[in-house]
């Protein structure tokens, strides 16, 4: 029934179509060969929650009308800025964005629980602006797995009240808690406290993260079912060894698990575990235990009715899965009893069960999750989990024992760290293919629910074997099968950033890299975590396509918005070769770039007018500039990529003068193009007019961000683009632009 429900949830939310997935279901059942009154059932429940869903899923606001907002327990102070959920007097959730004017008000907010507490607002529905790309950070999918109608950015505001329930109170222990550990703990030691502890990852450090994610352990500071049953186990020996009846120690538990999901964050892990637990201590109060995937189905019934949109939470999707693993597993471990064999078949089954959402959410998974999993699992969950549970109750006992304590165990402790980053900086750990289509996660699942079955029934094992990787497969060749080329604008913001993908994925050359102009601030303003374009924006994109390789890199001049993001892609993709124009490498802005590339021995090459590209498909020119002296916009690299069907001219930042003088020296070569890219993001000093009407594009792109401060592109460009009937998309605007030239010469355009 739980699947039932969960079909019924996904189909109300995206498409009635997907109810003929209860088709599926109904031959599943009647194959299963469960008796008739329970499939039936099975389906009516289904198609009953489904209306139910329906009547319950938060619509969309079509314009804002908020006055006050009430703060939920999910938000997050950072920088000069408050954001979170929050529940409206018309008892609608909406995502704020709340601008701090001083230092002061941050500080006076930092002291104190906002949950529950009730803001008198000013405040402007957020103007929706296009996603970066396809395989970037959705707002708008956000928004909706957390049950919210919209995002609303607050202009001015004024504490009114607090409003008391047992979810503010709850809250306010949870932030006492953390302030707690704050105060008492060493810092080295604060962001793994308040990951085990009370569920809170804000504080982790980017390369702690990032050595996790290369190892797959990141869900070991993720409060998980193991937690939740280490506590429930030592909670309940405690009460028998207090001499507490049985019964009684129950009751307790039941009333304190709950209690305890609260203080930890309520992430859908802890929910799924202290539900399953409260369902089967329930069922023992009345004498009829119920079985541990009885119970495993009830938790997910209730947890999607109550709050059907956490379905499309990764979270949710990973806990429950990979809990069904487990419950699956002790089928397999009947017979054995070496906990290695049990360790094996446990961290292999819940690899499997959740790779398809994996690659779906994240592109990538991690090869040497496997081993890290067998080693740091047990580590973390007996030992290190005990450890800090210890220090928190006795730094509310003794902080001089804590002290001491942690004077011994800190340095053991680091020196984990470290063997934890050097291991995630290890090369060839992280299997790339690309972002597999919807229908080939629902193959991957198909495939791998026949491979349990055949190793629970030991039948057909190699035959399910071999279709367990027929998925993995296609998902790894798919992008060498492709004969197009494709170049695609990425949505960076106001920067450059353009990805060409030759026929077969044979090469792939980008052409800057996007970046971000940072500016002098106050230190109050200052956020835990940098945005960068690279990191954020880029290296998605190239892993959800499963690029794993830039064959050049062409850094067409030393401006931020061009070239600030290369170095974290250079961390994250291999890169042969790095193209300059003459003269730059020695710009302030250029020095973190160049110390990486000596770090990593790239070839670096200047190249100006009369250099190319070699290419087994499209001849790629350099044509500007034509001396060595570098000196801003107008010495930006200019490439021309053409062959019988296309001619492509990507000029960069340049500017009138620049132009006149392609103009003047490649009057023939720069004629009538396919695809221009406009000119230092359509400024009004970009574009001239004798350079439009020889080029004459059949489409244009302008690089420009959303909303820019620049104004770009300027009314003057689109004046002059207009006049000579050349069409345009802009990055900001249209989102990213991909171009896609087939094999016979045919052109595409698409937008997101």
């Amino acid at each position: 029934m739980a699947l039932s429900v969960v079909i019924a949830t996904v189909s109300a939310y995206e498409s009635f179509k997907l109810l003929l997935l209860f088709v599926l279901l109904f031959c599943w059942l009647v194959y299963k060969q469960k008796h008739l009154l329970f499939t039936t059932g099975t389906i009516i429940f289904g198609i009953t929650s489904y209306f139910y869903v329906q009547t319950v899923i938060p619509m969309q606001a079509s314009e804002m009308h908020v006055t006050e907002i009430t703060w939920t327990d999910v938000y997050r102070i950072s920088g000069q800025y408050v954001r979170g959920f929050a529940i409206s007097q018309d008892n609608e959730k909406w995502y704020v964005q709340l601008k701090l004017s001083t230092e002061n008000e941050k500080i006076a907010l930092m002291q104190r629980s906002l949950a529950g507490i009730a803001f008198q607002v000013d405040a402007k529905e957020v103007e929706k602006r296009p996603a970066s790309h396809a395989y970037a950070f959705d707002m708008e999918s956000y928004i909706k797995s957390n049950g919210a109608v919209g995002q609303m950015a607050v202009e001015s505001y004024q504490i009114t009240e607090k409003n008391e329930s047992f979810l503010t109170y709850m809250a306010e222990k949870r932030f006492t808690m953390k302030r707690h550990i704050q105060t008492t703990f060493p810092p080295s030691l604060q962001a793994e406290a308040e990951a085990l502890l009370i569920g809170s990852r804000e504080q982790m450090p980017s390369d702690m993260q990032e050595a996790y994610q290369t190892l797959g352990i990141t869900h070991l500071f993720a409060i998980s079912g193991l937690h939740v049953s280490l506590l429930a186990l030592l909670v309940y020996e405690s009460f028998i060894r207090l001499g507490i009846r049985r019964e009684t120690a129950n009751l307790l538990l039941i009333i304190a698990l709950p209690l305890y999901a609260f203080i930890a964050g309520g992430a859908p892990s802890v929910w799924r575990s202290v539900s399953v637990t409260e369902i089967v201590l329930i069922s023992l109060l009345f004498k009829k235990k119920l079985s541990i995937d009885d119970a495993f189905s009830l938790s997910i019934i209730g947890f999607v009715l109550v709050t059907p949109w956490v379905v499309f939470q990764i979270g949710f999707q990973l806990s429950y899965l990979a809990a069904f693993s487990l419950i699956y597993s002790s089928v397999l471990l009947k017979n054995s009893t070496s906990y290695i064999i049990q360790s094996f078949v446990i961290t292999a089954l819940c690899q499997l069960i959740v790779y398809p959402i994996l690659l779906y959410q994240f592109y990538e998974i991690s090869i040497s999750s496997f081993l890290a999993n067998l080693v740091f699992v047990p580590l973390f969950s007996f030992i290190i989990l005990p450890i800090n549970l210890l220090f928190l109750l006795l730094t509310y006992i003794s902080t001089t024992i804590s002290n001491f304590l942690f004077y011994l165990y800190e340095p053991m402790r680091k020196l984990l760290d470290e063997l934890l980053i050097y291991l995630g900086s290890l090369p060839y750990q992280m299997w790339n293919p690309m972002k597999p289509s919807l229908l080939l996660v629902f193959i991957a699942y198909v495939t791998v629910m026949f491979f349990f079955i055949s190793i629970e029934q030991n039948k057909r094992v190699i035959l399910s074997s071999f279709l367990l990787l027929l998925p993995i497969g296609i998902m790894q060749v798919t992008p060498y099968l492709d004969s197009s080329t494709k170049v695609t604008f990425l949505n960076v913001g106001q920067g450059d950033c353009i990805v060409i993908e030759m026929p077969y994925r044979k090469e792939i050359i980008m052409i800057d890299t996007g970046g971000i102009l940072r500016f002098e601030q106050d230190a109050w303003k200052a956020t835990n975590e940098v945005y960068e374009v690279g990191s954020q924006i880029v290296v998605p994109f190239l892993k959800g396509k499963g690029i794993t390789k830039i064959d050049t890199l062409v850094i067409t001049h030393a401006d931020a918005d061009h070239m600030e993001a290369a170095e974290e892609i250079l961390r994250e993709v291999k890169i042969d070769e790095i193209h300059i124009t003459p003269g730059s490498a020695d710009k302030e802005v250029m020095r973190d770039l160049m110390e990486e590339i000596r770090k990593q021995q790239i070839l670096l090459i200047e190249r100006r007018a009369g250099d190319q590209i070699d290419s087994n498909y499209f001849q790629f020119h350099y044509i500007y500039p034509m001396d060595s002296i570098y000196e801003g916009n107008n010495d930006s690299l200019v490439l021309s990529m053409r062959n019988r069907y296309f001619h492509g001219l990507f000029i960069g930042d340049l500017e009138k003068e620049g132009e006149l003088e392609l103009v003047k020296s490649y009057p023939k070569a720069i004629k009538d193009l396919t695809l221009l890219k406009i000119g230092h993001h359509g400024s009004k000093t970009s574009s001239e007019q004798s350079f439009l009407e020889l080029t004459k594009p059949d489409i244009s792109i302008i690089t420009a961000g959303f909303g820019n401060r620049f104004g770009h592109p300027h009314p003057d460009v689109v004046e002059r683009l207009d006049a000579l009937q050349i069409p345009f998309l802009q990055t900001g605007r249209d989102g990213t632009i991909e171009v896609v030239i087939t094999k016979s010469g045919e052109i595409y355009v698409t937008t997101p």
